[in-house]
């Protein structure tokens, strides 16, 4: 039980923690001094300071698992660390990467006698305790050479993880998830927006949220975190209303129309994101336009 683990952000480095944890001997590697300075001391867990040290800590047939950024950062790692490794091994890419990849990937990691598997990963910075819900793609044999790891990650050795599909259906089941919650989420804001807004009933929306993480229909993790947040600051004053996107809501989008399967929560709360990073100003302030130049209606102006 010696995996190799690079990328040690909030997923990567309590990954390794969980595994050491589990009786696994993790090599462990990051760009950044800081963060493999962070797991330094940590039993079972080996910070190293380049790839080819990392890969030279495994014993063959080594596995490394990949916590990266998608896209430049997981590819070039791929393409520096391929080349270091050796028929029978398995490599992981647990970005959230877009599913698409995956497929060049394992051609490429295949040319060298080497298995690949994608996994999408959920579980924030809950997984170190709570385990992590783990979506796997590849061929039987990837899937077999890692899950001896994966039953440790997951929640149990048995629930939160699934061999998906072939190449490429770990990260389709993630980014399908990931669009899910964008729509949960949505859903949780509006409704406690509208509730906050009806000012004359003076609601108290941190103890809304934890009546109804007891029974009722919409009970879910998701509003237990969000009961949490509500009871240290239901005013939320001091946050900018900014939400980012990962990219997995917009390929969602994207496949979505490419199927012909409407998705309109989804999407709907994708669209909704672009407007918290303002790039609906612009269409805002033509709206005003116009209203103004056909009706007269008055334009607030800019101090």
């Amino acid at each position: 039980m010696h995996i190799g683990m690079v990328g040690l952000g909030r997923m990567g480095a309590n990954m390794a923690r969980r595994l050491a944890r589990g009786g696994t001997r993790v090599a462990a590697f990051d760009v950044s001094e800081a963060a493999r300075a962070g797991l330094s001391g940590t039993p079972g867990v080996e910070p190293v300071d380049s790839l080819t040290a990392l890969v030279a800590a495994l014993p063959a047939p080594r596995r490394l698992w990949l916590m990266l950024p998608a896209g430049a950062a997981t590819q070039t790692t791929i393409d520096t660390v391929l080349p270091l490794m050796e028929t029978g091994d398995t490599l992981v890419d647990g970005a959230n990467a877009w599913y698409r990849d995956a497929v060049p990937r394992a051609r490429a990691a295949g040319e060298r006698g080497v298995h690949f598997a994608d996994a999408g990963v959920s579980g924030g910075i809950w997984g170190l305790d709570n385990g992590y819900a783990i979506m796997l793609g590849g061929s039987d044999a990837a899937v077999a050479a890692v899950t001896p790891f994966v039953r440790i990650l997951a929640p149990t050795p048995d629930t939160g993880w699934l061999h998906c599909g072939p190449v490429g259906a770990g990260h389709f089941v993630k980014m399908v998830h990931n669009g899910i919650e964008y729509g949960m989420m949505q859903a949780l804001a509006e409704g406690f927006a509208l509730m906050g807004a009806k000012e004359e009933m003076d609601l108290d929306l941190a103890a809304i949220a934890q009546m109804w993480r007891h029974g009722s229909v919409v009970r879910s993790w998701l509003l237990d975190l969000t009961a949490e947040a509500l009871t240290r600051d239901s005013g939320l004053e001091g946050i900018r209303p900014v939400v980012a996107d990962s990219g997995e809501g917009r390929w969602t989008a994207i496949e979505s129309v490419e199927l012909g399967i409407p998705t309109p929560v989804m999407t709907l709360a994708l669209m909704n994101r672009f407007g918290t990073q303002g790039k609906g100003d612009y269409a805002a302030r033509l709206l005003a336009t116009m209203r103004n130049v056909f009706g007269g209606h008055a334009l607030e102006r800019k101090p």
